[in-house]
């Protein structure tokens, strides 16, 4: 099975492609990756060297993979970090043309617009998201901050999150998952499909945790394409994510232990359950 990964690069750490190529290669996926920056790390670590790449150099790539015949074989396309409001056409337009060629390839659309409060991209990527991209994703998987900038809904609990997964839902996607919920010392993270709705709640640990979003949402979509139902493929992408961040779980953390903890991918050693919520 083969997925197209379209998200940021580092050539040290691991956040975008770095987080998530490795894990579904892990779960047995052959992974296509497109880089829309390339950068030497993290800009947390408080300086960076590197480019966004242009929209015409995405869709390039793009098209030389089309051209080697793969897009029947694309099970799956996973967009992150776009870098420019101009990639984002460049994307939906490949999910398209993947679409005409296999019809039942999923597209799970993470719309990377910030965190916490904090809004790292241009407004024309929030605009692509809430027109083109969320609508066109089977699935979409926001943290809390960026729900509530694609829906207006306040997220600041699990029931309010709810509600904006749902409204995402309404959007098109068949389903929504809201992470990084904050209530108390746990973290949150909500599901809605057209059957029902989930959360599944963690400890909240003293750490950064980049890269855990683009981590999160590749496992979601790799127990997913092996036909888990939406609650356990939840369950066991929060425990995966939950075992890497709790491997190194100092605050001066600033990439996920993703090689020393590879093995939690495929068999976390603690699976927290997806509860059913109205």
């Amino acid at each position: 099975m083969g997925i197209l990964s379209i998200q940021s690069s580092v050539s040290a750490g691991h956040v975008g492609n770095n987080a998530a190529v490795f894990p579904l290669q892990r779960l047995g996926f052959e992974v296509w990756r497109v880089d829309t920056v390339i950068f030497s790390n993290h800009p947390a670590h408080g300086r960076h060297q590197g480019r966004v790449v242009a929209s015409g150099e995405v869709a390039a790539l793009l098209s030389g993979i089309e051209a080697l015949g793969l897009w029947p074989h694309c099970d799956a396309v996973l967009s992150g970090y776009l870098g420019t409001a101009d990639t984002g056409p460049v994307v939906t337009d490949a999910v398209t043309r993947i679409r005409a060629a296999h019809k039942d390839t999923l597209y799970l659309c993470d719309p990377v617009i910030g965190d916490q409060g904090k809004r790292y991209v241009a407004e024309g990527l929030v605009d692509f998201y809430r027109t083109q991209g969320v609508p066109a994703a089977d699935l979409v998987t926001p943290n809390a901050f960026e729900a509530q900038c694609l829906t207006g809904i306040e997220t600041a609990t699990a029931e309010s999150a709810l509600a904006a997964a749902r409204a995402l839902r309404a959007m098109g996607p068949r389903i929504a998952v809201i992470t990084g919920v904050l209530e108390g010392d746990d973290v949150v993270t909500v599901a809605a499909n057209k059957t029902g709705a989930w959360r599944v709640i963690t400890p909240r640990l003293p750490i950064p945790g980049y890269g855990a979003g683009d981590l999160f949402a590749a496992l979601l979509l790799g127990h997913l394409l092996r036909k888990a139902a939406l609650p356990d493929a939840l369950s066991r992408a929060v425990s995966a994510v939950q075992a890497v961040l709790a491997a190194d779980a100092s605050e001066s953390a600033l990439d996920l232990p993703l090689i020393a903890a590879q093995d939690a991918l495929l068999a976390p050693p603690r699976l927290y359950p997806a509860e059913p919520v109205g």
